[in-house]
């Protein structure tokens, strides 16, 4: 595959999923917002936003999990692994990656265990406030026996669960191909004090030459 068709793949995966974490985050802003004016202005209220809210949290924070550890932006220490020569460096990558790796194919097993008895013997749960939205009742003749649905079924939103970890676990598999292939030594962002400090140190020269 050429350089120009991987760089296209990659811009394409990074769009749909940062679209999709904005998407998520601008919801929830809007029902947030909207449930304000309701409870202040009309003495209102929308019964599911908060639920809706808690459900959009937490996909945001585990679709952003995995895209971060995509864009290495995780926080970490690297003080012991900057000490090393690059192929002990490199080796301590691997092994941190084999760790995370572990720990990820974990939370996916439970993760899967979890929503798969909601996706099938407990299909008929709903949530508390969501209502059903008509556009989605045709799942009802695949999941519910054809009864429709009053409230959202939990399968729904608990599927990020899954989804999610699934994700982090081929993000996982990427960063530490990517270590094997020599390309990256680190897994995490690192010398964000550093940078910070030359960025405000370049900016106060700046101003006092400009003041000169």
């Amino acid at each position: 595959m050429s350089e120009s068709r991987k760089h296209g793949r990659r811009g394409l995966t990074d769009g749909i999923e940062e679209t999709a974490i904005a998407v998520i985050l601008g919801v929830m802003t809007m029902t947030t917002f909207a449930n304000v004016i309701a409870r202040y202005v009309f003495n209102s209220n929308i019964l599911w936003a908060l639920e809706l809210t808690v459900f959009l949290f937490a996909w945001l924070v585990l679709l952003g999990i995995s895209y971060a550890v995509k864009k290495t932006a995780h926080l970490g220490v690297d003080a012991v692994t900057n000490l090393l020569a690059p192929g002990p460096r490199r080796i301590l990558a691997l092994f941190a990656v084999a760790c995370c790796l572990a720990y990820s194919l974990l939370l996916l097993k439970g993760s899967w265990d979890y929503w798969w008895k909601f996706a099938t013997t407990a299909s008929f749960l709903e949530v508390n406030d969501i209502p059903m939205p008509g556009f989605l009742q045709f799942v009802a003749d695949w999941m519910n026996d054809g009864e429709p649905y009053e409230k959202l079924p939990r399968y729904i939103p608990y599927a990020v669960l899954p989804i999610g970890l699934a994700l982090l676990t081929l993000r996982f598999a990427q960063v530490g191909l990517s270590v094997w292939r020599g390309e990256t030594d680190s897994i995490i962002a690192s010398h964000e004090a550093e940078d910070l400090v030359e960025e405000v140190a370049a900016k106060a020269t700046a101003q006092t030459k400009a003041e000169n």
